[in-house]
């Protein structure tokens, strides 16, 4: 394996921000996630990066998040032991040790809480994941995706209830099952996916993930210090598209079923008619309509900021008077292929149509 790469202590606060607006609403700024890694640091423990390419083909990776509602960790706090015993489960169940962690998802805490777990095992964490964003349910993965088992899974609660789904009918019966299991225990989960070997993530896992998020927060960085606009900076870094300008002016959310699901709506400016952007979201964003016209839709990262600071805006913590830029990223190529399009497009969301590529906003919206 290539040497890994320590991550610095000033990449920590681009990486939150970057994976809180990867998350696409789900989970946001990973703040007590970023506590935690700061105290692991402080307590000498080593946080390294490698690149996929550099696994050796029957390297063994432990797939490590949370799974459940986001709103939960903000009142259960995320315990990085607790996620450790996901891991310790699945290397007894299968016999295993593994030598490297991933991230399920790049996406807001679930970026970076692995890396607690790396950190306290003392094991590199891998510069990719199966999403390359937030997704709600365990079956939207490249790697179901690309044919593989989503069985056995290792789940742990903050109970000291450690649970193993070792077989399933299919990726679906898995997230069915871990999901009871989730809303039983209080709608939030530690999990380990199936031990991922190095040829599948070089073959499967979208890329760079980690590299991304870095980058994207430092450009929201380097805006704020030389007191640029940074969702320019976003815009101009990460090849983004500004949807939509305006105010929040109705949430509605409920936590059910493991997820937060709602709706919420941003009017622009002059509040001329139709001039309301409505977003639905299951956990993350998944489909902006302006009027009738719907202007984007998941895989593709619909992404609601503070329109001051760049700051991603959760689907729990968006509320009326929030000046907000919704700006749309393009889903990893790997998401849109016509098998990958029936794991995570608009149809496995419960929208009756086909996927198509997000258009930005016709006329030019001020802030309100």
């Amino acid at each position: 394996m290539m040497e890994p790469r320590e991550i610095k202590p000033d990449e920590l606060e681009a990486l939150a921000l970057g994976t809180g607006i990867l998350g696409t609403g789900g989970g946001t700024h990973p703040y007590l996630e970023l506590l935690n890694l700061k105290k692991l640091q402080r307590e000498k423990r080593r946080i390294r990066v490698v690149a996929p390419d550099s696994l050796k083909d029957d390297a063994l990776v432990a797939e490590i998040g949370f799974m459940g509602a986001p709103l939960i960790s903000k009142e259960r706090l995320p315990d990085p032991s607790m996620l450790s015993r996901a891991l310790v489960s699945m290397e007894r169940f299968a016999g295993v040790r593994f030598s490297a962690v991933m991230s399920s998802e790049i996406g807001g805490e679930n970026g970076l809480a692995p890396m607690t777990v790396a950190a306290l095992h003392d094991l590199p964490i891998i510069d990719a994941d199966p999403r390359g964003r937030a997704f709600p349910e365990m079956q939207m993965s490249s790697f179901v995706i690309a044919g593989l088992p989503l069985y056995p899974t290792a789940l742990a609660d903050v109970r000291k209830n450690d649970m193993i789904i070792a077989k399933s009918q299919n990726a679906g019966w898995t997230e069915r099952i871990g999901r009871k299991l989730c809303v039983e225990t209080g709608s939030v989960l530690a999990t380990c996916r199936p031990p991922r070997t190095g040829r599948q993530i070089k073959d499967s896992a979208i890329h760079g993930s980690i590299s991304r998020a870095i980058r994207l927060g430092a450009s929201i960085l380097d805006a704020r210090r030389e007191h640029g606009d940074p969702i320019e900076a976003i815009i101009n870094n990460e090849s983004a598209t500004l949807l939509f300008d305006g105010k929040v002016v109705d949430v509605e959310r409920r936590t059910a079923g493991g997820f937060v699901r709602g709706s919420t709506k941003i009017v622009a400016t002059d509040k001329r008619e139709g001039s309301t952007l409505t977003i639905d979201f299951q956990n993350e964003f998944s489909l902006a309509r302006f009027g009738d016209e719907v202007l984007a839709m998941v895989p593709d990262l619909i992404c609601v900021l503070d329109r001051a600071t760049g700051e991603a805006v959760g689907t729990e913590t968006i509320r009326y008077g929030m000046r907000v830029a919704v700006l749309v990223l393009d889903a990893p190529a790997a998401l849109k292929t016509v098998e990958a399009l029936r794991v995570v497009g608009p149809k496995a969301f419960g929208y009756d149509m086909k996927y198509r590529p997000h258009s930005g906003y016709k006329e030019k919206c001020e802030v309100v």
